[in-house]
């Protein structure tokens, strides 16, 4: 059973991601099922930290990008908007090149908030970070 409210589109997200972070950090779209969003971003001279890792900061901008970007799509009043409330992030492996996949999953999907977790995975599918996204669901201004 699909979570979605608005059908997400991979072209529209990526539109409305130009002359953004989300841009600017070569973060892309890839995939929308029933329950997830999944995307990815460069290990590159962008996203890493001064050790040639993946800076965690990163990580947090591609999780709560994913996360943030499939809440608006959870929401049942049109006239409401879902922004990022609190987020964390377990940093568990580095990462040095490639690329890192995240998937974005709801928890919860209620009225005033929504949690999301989203799940860092690098080239080989392992866990490098594992991030909880709590967003406030408020009146669009």
């Amino acid at each position: 059973m699909s979570i979605w409210t608005v059908t997400p589109d991979l072209e529209q997200m990526t539109a409305v991601s130009q002359n953004t972070a989300v841009n600017h950090m070569g973060i892309e779209y890839l995939e929308i099922g029933d329950d997830y969003l999944k995307g990815r971003m460069p290990v590159d001279d962008r996203t890493v930290q001064p050790f040639r890792i993946l800076h965690g900061g990163a990580s947090v901008l591609l999780a709560e990008t994913l996360g943030s970007m499939a809440a608006n799509c959870c929401l049942r009043d049109k006239g409401t908007m879902a922004v990022g409330l609190d987020i964390n992030a377990n940093h568990v492996r580095p990462v040095s090149g490639g690329w890192v996949y995240g998937t974005a999953k709801a928890v919860h999907l209620g009225a005033a908030t929504q949690v999301w977790e989203i799940r860092l995975e690098d080239d080989k599918g392992r866990l490098t970070c594992l991030s909880r996204l709590t967003m406030a669901v408020t009146r669009r201004r």
